[in-house]
C-alpha cells in the first residue's frame, strides 16, 4: 500500500442509494477508486464506525470571521442589516492580507471540523485599505488560496464584481473602495485567481457578481459571458429593503427580474433568496438554479425565513453556507434551517418526509446542492469522487440500537453525536475532532486579530 492510498472500514455509511454496513473504501489520489459492501474488515483498515460525505459550504466570506460577535451591541435606534453592514465596512478597510490569510485560515479549520470539506468563497475584498490595486490586483485572492492550502480545504473561489452602491449605477460609497472594480480590472483579477488555483489539488473557480444593487444590467451580462460554463453566485432578495428598492427602480421584485433577464440555470446559486412570491418560488425551482440559505445569519441578521417547504415541493434545490461566519457549525445551519420553518408554522419536523427523519431531509437536501453549486465533479461516497469523508462519533447514543439515520437527528438536533474524523480528498485533516494543525493555524489568528483590535 503506497502512501497514497489508504482504506477506510466503515461500520455503516450512508451511500447514494442509503446506508450500508460493512462498507470498505479504497482511496487513491485524492477519490474513491474501489467500493465494497457488507464486507468484514481487514488488517490496516482504519475503522469508524458511522460516515456520511463531505459536505459542501456554498456561500463565505472568510474575513466576516474576524468580527464574529463584535456586532452584538445595539445601537442609539432599531438594528438590521443595513446597520451591521456599516460595522463590517469598517472593519473590511483595515484588513491586510496576512491579516486575512490568518482569518481565513482559521475560518477553514473550523469548516473542517464541522463537517464542511469544501466551501464557495465568495470573495469581494480584493484592493488595498485606500482602495487603490495590490501590485498583484489578485493578491488578497491569492491569499485565500494559501488558507485552503493550509487547510487543505476544497476550495471554489468566487471572485466579486461589485461597481455600484445601489440599483441603477449609484456610484460606490468611499466604505466600499476596496470591493469595486470596473469589467476590465475584473477580468485581470479573475486571470490572477485563476493563476492562484493552479496549484491547489482540487480548486475550482467561479463567478459572482454581488448582487443587482451592485451590477448592472450590462455590467451583469458582461460577467455572465465572462463566466462561461464555471458556477455563478449572486446575492439577491435577502432584505425586504431591497426587494422594495428593486421594485422602484425595474418595476420587478429582484428574483423576478433575474428570471426574466438572465439566463438562469443550473450553473447558478442565488444566496439567501428569503423573500420570494409564490410564482417566483415555482418558476426558481423549476430553473433548477440552487439556493444558497445561511440560516444562522440570516437569523443573526434579521433577514426572515425562507419558504422552504414550498421551494422543495416545486422540485427546488437548497445548498448550505455559512456567510458572515458568526458561528460556524453545519448542524447548526441545518438546526436553524429546520427550527425556522417550525416557528414559523408552528409545527415540528416539518422538512421531513412523513414516517421520516428529519435529519437525514436535511442531510440529504444539503448534499443534492451543495457540489452542484461548487461546481465539484463526482458526488457523495462513490466510485471515482473527491474521497471527502465525515465520521460521527455517538459516545451517548447507546440506546439507539445502531439506527444510522437517528444518530443524523442527534448531531444536528441534540449534539449526542460529534464529528470525529474528517478526510478532505483521502487526507486526514480532522482527527478526534480538531484540526491537525489547529494550534498553529490558532495562534496566527490570534495574533492577526491583537492588530485588528488595537491598531
Amino acid at each position: 500500500m503506497t502512501p497514497a492510498t489508504r482504506t477506510l472500514y466503515l461500520e455503516q455509511a450512508l451511500l447514494p442509494d442509503g446506508w450500508r454496513r460493512g462498507v470498505r473504501l479504497t482511496i487513491a489520489a485524492g477519490v474513491i477508486s474501489a467500493i465494497e459492501i457488507d464486507v468484514a474488515a481487514e488488517a490496516g483498515d482504519e475503522r469508524h464506525a458511522f460516515a456520511v460525505p463531505g459536505f459542501a459550504n456554498v456561500h463565505s466570506h472568510a474575513f466576516q470571521r474576524a468580527m464574529a460577535g463584535l456586532a452584538e451591541r445595539r445601537g442609539p435606534g432599531d438594528d438590521s442589516f443595513w446597520s451591521w453592514r456599516e460595522t463590517m465596512y469598517r472593519f473590511a478597510l483595515t484588513m491586510n492580507p496576512e491579516q486575512m490569510e490568518a482569518v481565513a485560515a482559521q475560518a477553514y479549520a473550523e469548516m473542517l471540523e464541522a463537517g464542511f470539506t469544501c466551501v464557495g468563497e465568495f470573495h469581494y475584498l480584493h484592493h488595498a485599505p485606500d482602495g487603490q490595486r495590490y501590485d498583484d490586483v489578485a493578491e488578497m485572492s491569492a491569499r485565500i488560496a494559501a488558507a485552503a492550502a493550509q487547510t487543505q480545504i476544497g476550495l471554489t473561489l468566487l471572485p466579486v464584481f461589485y461597481a455600484h452602491s445601489d440599483f441603477g449605477g449609484a456610484p460606490p460609497s468611499a466604505a466600499q473602495r476596496r470591493f469595486v472594480c470596473e469589467l476590465e480590472t475584473y477580468a485581470q483579477l479573475v486571470e490572477g485567481a485563476r493563476r492562484a488555483l493552479a496549484s491547489l489539488p482540487g480548486a475550482n473557480l467561479g463567478l459572482a457578481p454581488h448582487s443587482l444593487r451592485a451590477v448592472s444590467p450590462a455590467e451583469l451580462v458582461a460577467v455572465v459571458e465572462l463566466a462561461e460554463s464555471a458556477p455563478i453566485h449572486m446575492h439577491v432578495a435577502e432584505q425586504v429593503a431591497e426587494v422594495d428598492a428593486c421594485l422602484a427602480w425595474s418595476g420587478a421584485r429582484p428574483i423576478e427580474y433575474l428570471l426574466d433577464q438572465a439566463s438562469v440555470d443550473a450553473r447558478w446559486c442565488l444566496v439567501h433568496a428569503t423573500h420570494m412570491t409564490a410564482l417566483e418560488t415555482r418558476r426558481l425551482a423549476a430553473n433548477r438554479a440552487i439556493v444558497g440559505l445561511c440560516p444562522i445569519t440570516e437569523a443573526n441578521l434579521g433577514d426572515g425565513v425562507f419558504e422552504a417547504p414550498e421551494f422543495l415541493n416545486h422540485g427546488g434545490r437548497f445548498a448550505i453556507g455559512t456567510d458572515s461566519n458568526v458561528q460556524i457549525s453545519l448542524s447548526g445551519e441545518l438546526r436553524m434551517l429546520e427550527y425556522g420553518q417550525r416557528l414559523t408554522r408552528r409545527a415540528r419536523n416539518v422538512l421531513a418526509a412523513p414516517g421520516g427523519s428529519t435529519g437525514r431531509a436535511l442531510i440529504d437536501g444539503a448534499q443534492a446542492g451543495g457540489s452542484v453549486a461548487l461546481g465539484r465533479s463526482g458526488a457523495g461516497l462513490s466510485r471515482g469522487a473527491d474521497a471527502d469523508i465525515v465520521t460521527l462519533r455517538g459516545d451517548m447514543l447507546s440506546g439507539l440500537g445502531g439506527d444510522a439515520d437517528a444518530t443524523l437527528d442527534a448531531w444536528i438536533f441534540s449534539g449526542a453525536a460529534k464529528v470525529d474524523c474528517v478526510y478532505a480528498r483521502g487526507r486526514p485533516v480532522v482527527q478526534d475532532g480538531a484540526h491537525v494543525a489547529r494550534e498553529p493555524i490558532r495562534a496566527r489568528f490570534r495574533a492577526a486579530m491583537h492588530q485588528l483590535l488595537t491598531n
